[in-house]
Order: structure tokens, then C-alpha cells, then sequence
């Protein structure tokens, strides 16, 4: 077994550890399940579309990047 460390904004972790206690299984258990079936069907578990794959990803970045950036900085990804 391997230990994996993954970023995520700290609300969407919140809500995702409530659903998943609610079905009975952990966060990480959660996530080798959705890891499990993307090897399985060798590619997503589930339908997505190619502006969703980039909109999720820059919502990402910007989530590390406000994380990591100093005060001033911010405000020049506040009118992204």
C-alpha cells in the first residue's frame, strides 16, 4: 500500500468526507474506488466533457495559486 498526497480545497474535501461517511466508505477509500475504475475503463469513470476537464483544472490552479500567493498578488487572479 502507498501513500498518496493530493491538494484539494479544504470546502470540497468538507463535503466529500460528509457524502462519503454518509455511504459508509472513507475519503480515501473513495478515491482508490474512482482511481480502481478509471484503470478498469481506461480512461474517467463517467462523462465529462473537454471544457469541464479545463474549467476544473483551472479552478485548481487558482485554488493553489491563492494559497500560495502573497496578499498583493492576489488580486490579479480575483479578475480571472
Amino acid at each position: 500500500m502507498v501513500q498518496v498526497n493530493i491538494s484539494i480545497d479544504n470546502r470540497l474535501k468538507e463535503e466529500g468526507e460528509k457524502l462519503f461517511g454518509e455511504l459508509g466508505i472513507t475519503f480515501s477509500e473513495a478515491v482508490s474506488v474512482f482511481v480502481t475504475q478509471a484503470v478498469l475503463k481506461r480512461g474517467m469513470p463517467f462523462h465529462i466533457s473537454g471544457d469541464c476537464v479545463k474549467d476544473i483544472m483551472l479552478a485548481s490552479e487558482k485554488t493553489l495559486a491563492r494559497d500560495w500567493l502573497l496578499p498583493e498578488e492576489d488580486a490579479i487572479w480575483r479578475d480571472l
